[in-house]
């Protein structure tokens, strides 16, 4: 994992087995990872931006990410979900869950419903997006009817994931698995855009992921649906052709890579430290995201 490392946290009753970019897993203590069939998966306040991950954390970061996860998951009833509990311990309490250990797919699964990102890209280069052609005269922002999905392939923590067509999804889990998770990924889409339209804000895209439970059952995991895994844009102000303001990291990116920084993307180096204000203006947007989305006021 690039960047900056963080301690992680001493948990009565549970061992700790991994560390992601933002989340940390624990299983039973005295359990192996093997063997155990359930796991605890904090979120925390930490932050990636361009495969590191900063020295600088998001407050709050990590409980809006589980409680609007929770939320999503209740919503999307339709789909089976790996949440078994959110009776944790208090020192991870709103930021943590207890989920049923799954045997992941090696696909991040995702649903653009608009044309921006690595697709517009994609796009602008030969009219295609995860080999699937498009029509033209499509602009940063367009939006696409229907949805279309556009896997990738998962890489090793700190490298990026590989955009793959869907033939090449079938080679790598085969054509039911490759079936099922196209037709999930796309429902959980158009029922998750019509309830965030009806907020006001547009799901621009999102990536989810799956895997298959000790009954053989494909089930949703990991977040679903967070600013840190879907663009999310204000209705109000959407208008293609331009980059769209959204509820995501993407003011972290911005500063990142502008003058301000001081920081060379292509240097190897790691990203410096945030100003208090991008910190703050950061936890904003997620905030907002999570009470938008919601309408809840969000607590910590």
């Amino acid at each position: 994992m690039a960047g900056f490392q963080t301690e992680t946290l001493v948990l009565p009753g549970w061992d700790h087995v991994y560390s992601g970019k933002v989340r940390d897993l624990y299983v039973p203590a005295g359990e192996s990872m093997d063997a155990s069939d359930r796991v605890l998966v904090v979120a925390s306040d930490r932050i990636s931006a361009y495969d590191y991950v900063l020295e600088s954390e998001i407050p709050d970061k990590g409980k809006v990410l589980t409680q609007l996860s929770q939320w999503w998951f209740e919503q999307l009833d339709f789909i089976p979900n790996h949440v078994i509990s959110t009776d944790v311990p208090d020192a991870v309490a709103g930021r943590a869950m207890v989920c049923k250990k799954l045997d992941m797919f090696p696909i991040e699964c995702i649903a653009r419903g608009y044309l921006t990102g690595s697709g517009l890209l994609e796009y602008k280069a030969s009219q295609t997006v995860c080999s699937l052609p498009l029509p033209g005269g499509l602009v940063d922002g367009s939006r696409l009817d229907p949805a279309i999905f556009t896997p990738s392939a998962k890489a090793e923590v700190g490298e990026h994931d590989e955009n793959i067509s869907f033939a090449q999804t079938i080679e790598r889990i085969g054509a039911a698995n490759a079936d099922a998770l196209a037709g999930l990924t796309l429902s959980l889409y158009s029922r998750a855009e019509e309830i965030a339209r009806t907020r006001g804000i547009i799901l621009a895209d999102t990536k989810v992921e799956f895997g298959v439970d000790a009954h053989g059952t494909i089930t949703l995991g990991d977040e679903v649906l967070t600013p840190d895994s879907s663009r999310f844009w204000d209705a109000t102000t959407y208008a293609p052709g331009q980059a769209q303001p959204s509820f995501d990291k993407q003011y972290v990116r911005d500063w990142l890579t502008s003058d301000a920084s001081g920081w060379d993307k292509a240097s190897g180096l790691q990203p410096p430290a945030l100003p208090a204000d991008v910190i703050e203006r950061t936890r904003a947007r997620y905030v907002e995201a999570y009470e938008r989305l919601t309408g809840r006021t969000f607590s910590a």
